[in-house]
């Protein structure tokens, strides 16, 4: 298949240019270095300017060239994104027209689907696009719509959220504060306390549980932190002891608000789900991209900043785990950022999204930040954005701010900025027409946005996203808690009794700290487990592998435990175990097996055994990169590093590809200049002696007509020069002929060499998916002498039990 000239690598086909003067779309096509997105991009413009059309054909075009976006909706309409049909049908349409807008046309909903196909097919066709082109773009990524607090969607839990953050963060002061604060705020925003991270001791509270307990790497869910508002593991907070500082009873108070928050129904759905996984997010476990629409149109603004709070600092944390890059590796979009980047207050998203408009560009991510309150926006974080694209604008006053930030942005680059040609310019944009700002260009160009792929159809529903996500694969399996274990209801299983059975002689008993406490109505139950913790030691020199993992797992004991209960157990984690359970909690019966000692040693024999088989070190190798994966590394995410790695040395040949071939296409056309010059003075020339030869040759036979008074000597000498007149137009003519052979020829010359650069470009993406190609399988097993057993044991673990009878992990 034939790709169209403007399917170049790394380049975005966003428009073509526009002559203001003359109010028309002109044919020189608007080509945007993807890695340009890396400074960042800004978005402004009104309702009705054609905003939101230029930033979904941006991110079409990011899918295109195989760079995954997390997308955030805040209105419902980058769900359009999904709205893209490879064969454009009437039928295709039909969903997703609008009824009431079908009937305000006058025309049945069926006639109104097959005009919009019809205008989609030929605005596509309008701008030299085929149908080919949407399915490429439907290929290239995997789409999905989260919907955080609803069902509408994939759901995405926020339980992650106070999660330890990864080592690279945790050894960045400056980074951990930042994430601490921020998520605490975003926190206490969400249950109604605007906080200040200096003054309101909630925050400092909060903050300093959190950060105990990411100093030692564990782990923070919404019901241990309940627990420790009300019992914090440390005695004083500054120079205050902890009762000065926060007395109990208001500390009480401050839980009480939280667990309100974590028992109401309409919570519920927040604990449901997807993990907030920033690397899931961007790509599959198998390497696919993919675009994630995450749409918050259904939240209410509390909830909204929590939510965005919580992205913004998994981003930052998944960025710091990146190597560097000057390749475009991914996109954050946000829809509107009005709210969340004010220029005088600070609300707990501004932090974050600060440090990624600061840090982000070296580790190849690109934020693009759209809003129509240009007004409300901090110019100065965005001097920043390296790419400002400005549509039309609703008031004088959204001018001047837009070009205030742009003089702040050429200040920050060293360009030179003409503010009074800008402001003209500005006030003469139409609906789909943009300035395009770039710090890496010579210069401002306008453009008309191209048509997008995406039918744009407006917000789109609940309903409706539950019909595009039907039948799509969620990026992980939902998740409950670091030991994931479903719910089951008690009927058929051992009762639970007030007292527990005795163990045999030199077993050890421990209790699994319980996550939350029972409600009214409910009650705690521990049910017999076993826990089993090992370092394993992964070596294959070949590969460059050298390591050691942590595995920690969790089964449970149930009646016919076989030899081998290990088979359906959970990983543990890092689960919190005390001397002692809760009071007034019942107990299951220990089944007969767990009353023998000798099985505790056989279920330790069969841990190993399970460890040896089953827990083999799966890396992966990119022999033409020389790239192995990094321990613990899945396929997805290796690949995600071999592209950025192979998108980064593709930018360099291109560069180099650019240098070689720039040199001779500009003397080529030098020199096609040079003689079309010749041609018009050659033509010149020819036309002048012409005339004159003309006029020469005319008077001659006017005077031998008329017998004119003239001596015969000026006859004969007027005769003689038109005759050499003659012979010069003659000769010119032959000149002119010859300037455009050459002219011909160097054109000939000059396609030639267009096609030897594009051959070039054509060899380089072949070779870029044939790295994408060379990922292979290096499997790594463990030796029987490999693997250290460092804790096993027996463990009671919390069950909650409902007023209904199911039984729910509390761990």
């Amino acid at each position: 298949m034939q790709l169209k000239n403007y399917e170049k690598l790394g380049a975005f086909y966003l428009g073509k240019t526009f002559d203001m003067a003359r109010s028309t779309r002109l044919e020189e096509q608007i080509l945007y270095d993807a890695k340009d997105l890396t400074t960042h991009a800004v978005c402004v413009g009104m309702t009705g300017s054609g905003k939101t059309g230029l930033c979904v054909t941006l991110i079409e075009e990011a899918a295109i060239d195989g760079i995954p976006a997390i997308v955030v909706d805040l209105k419902g309409d980058l769900v359009n994104l999904m709205l893209a049909f490879p064969e454009m049908r009437p039928e295709d349409l039909l969903p997703w027209v609008d009824p009431a807008e079908a009937t305000r046309k006058g025309m049945s909903v069926a006639d109104y689907a097959r005009n919009r196909a019809d205008l989609w097919r030929n605005g596509l066709a309008d701008w030299d696009q085929d149908l080919d082109r949407i399915a490429r773009y439907r290929d290239a990524v995997e789409f999905t719509v989260y919907t955080p607090g609803s069902s509408n969607g994939v759901p995405l839990t926020i339980l992650r959220s106070f999660a330890a953050p990864p080592p690279e963060v945790l050894a960045d002061t400056e980074a951990l504060q930042g994430r601490i604060s921020s998520a605490v705020s975003g926190l206490l925003a969400l249950v109604g306390i605007q906080a200040d991270p200096i003054t309101s001791r909630e925050h400092i509270l909060l903050a300093t549980i959190l950060q105990k307990a990411w100093a030692e790497s564990r782990d923070v869910d919404l019901g241990s932190l309940i627990m420790q508002i009300q019992k914090p593991p440390f005695d004083a907070i500054g120079f205050f002891d902890l009762e000065t500082f926060f007395p109990a009873s208001d500390r009480l108070a401050l839980a009480m608000r939280v667990n309100n928050l974590l028992a109401s129904p309409g919570f519920s759905s927040w604990l449901e789900g997807e993990t907030l996984d920033v690397g899931r997010l961007l790509w599959t476990t198998s390497g696919k991209p993919r675009v994630s629409i995450v749409s918050l149109a259904h939240l209410d603004d509390n909830a909204r900043m929590f939510f965005m709070t919580t992205l913004l600092n998994e981003v930052n944390s998944w960025m710091r785990t990146q190597s560097g890059t000057s390749s475009l590796r991914a996109l954050l979009y946000i829809d509107e950022v009005f709210g969340y980047l004010p220029p005088t207050a600070n609300p707990p998203s501004k932090k974050p999204l600060l440090t990624l408009l600061k840090q982000a560009r070296a580790f190849g991510l690109g934020l693009v930040l759209a809003t129509q309150n240009p007004v409300d926006l901090d110019y100065k974080a965005l001097s920043n954005a390296g790419t400002w694209f400005i549509g039309r604008l609703q008031t004088e006053r959204d001018k001047m701010r837009v070009l205030d930030g742009l003089e702040g942005v050429a200040g920050s680059s060293g360009a030179a900025f003409d503010r009074s040609r800008m402001e003209q310019v500005l006030a003469g944009l139409d609906t789909r027409v943009f300035v395009m700002n770039n710090v890496h260009d010579d210069g401002p160009v306008v453009f008309h946005t191209r048509w997008a792929l995406s039918y744009l159809r407006g917000p789109v529903t609940g309903a409706q996203i539950r019909v595009l996500n039907a039948g799509r694969v969620a990026a992980s399996p939902p998740q409950r808690s670091s030991a994931a274990v479903a719910p089951t209801a008690l009927k058929g299983k051992p009762k639970a009794e007030d007292r527990r059975d005795a163990l045999p002689a030199g077993v050890t008993e421990r209790f699994v700290t319980a996550s939350r406490l029972p409600r009214e109505g409910e009650r705690l139950v521990y049910r017999p487990g076993l826990i089993g913790k090992a370092a394993l030691h992964y070596v294959k020199a070949s590969a460059g592998i050298d390591c050691w993992r942590d595995a920690s797992l969790l089964g449970l004991l149930r009646s016919g435990t076989t030899a081998d209960p290990w088979e359906d157990a959970a990983e543990a984690g890092e689960l919190e175990l005390d001397e002692r359970g809760e009071e007034g909690a019942g107990f299951e019966k220990l089944p007969a097996a767990a009353r023998q000692k000798k099985n505790f040693a056989s279920w330790q024999r069969g841990l190993k055994a399970y460890l040896y088989r089953e827990r083999p070190l799966v890396s992966w190798k990119c022999a033409s990169l020389k790239l192995v994966s990094k321990p613990g590394e899945i396929e997805g995410d290796f690949r995600a590093r071999v592209k950025a790695l192979a998108d980064e040395k593709r930018d360099q040949e291109m560069e180099k590809l650019k240098l070689r071939y720039a040199k001779k296409l500009r003397t080529m056309q030098d020199r096609i200049g040079r003689a079309e010059e010749k041609v018009a003075r050659e033509e010149a020339q020819l036309s002048q002696h012409k005339s004159s030869t003309v006029i020469s040759i005319g008077s001659t036979l006017l005077g031998a007509l008329f017998g004119r008074k003239v001596a015969s000597v000026g006859n004969v000498g007027r005769a003689a020069s038109s005759m050499r007149g003659a012979g010069r137009v003659a000769r010119e003519k032959g000149d002119v002929a010859r300037a455009k052979e050459n002219v011909a020829e160097l054109e000939d010359q000059l396609r030639a060499l267009e096609a030897e650069f594009e051959e070039s470009v054509a060899k380089l993406q072949d070779d870029l998916a044939a790295k994408d190609n060379d990922v292979v399988e290096v499997p790594v097993r463990l030796r029987k002498s490999d693997f250290n057993v460092e804790d096993f044991g027996f463990v009671w673990t919390p069950w909650i039990v409902t007023k209904s009878g199911i039984a729910e992990p509390a761990y």
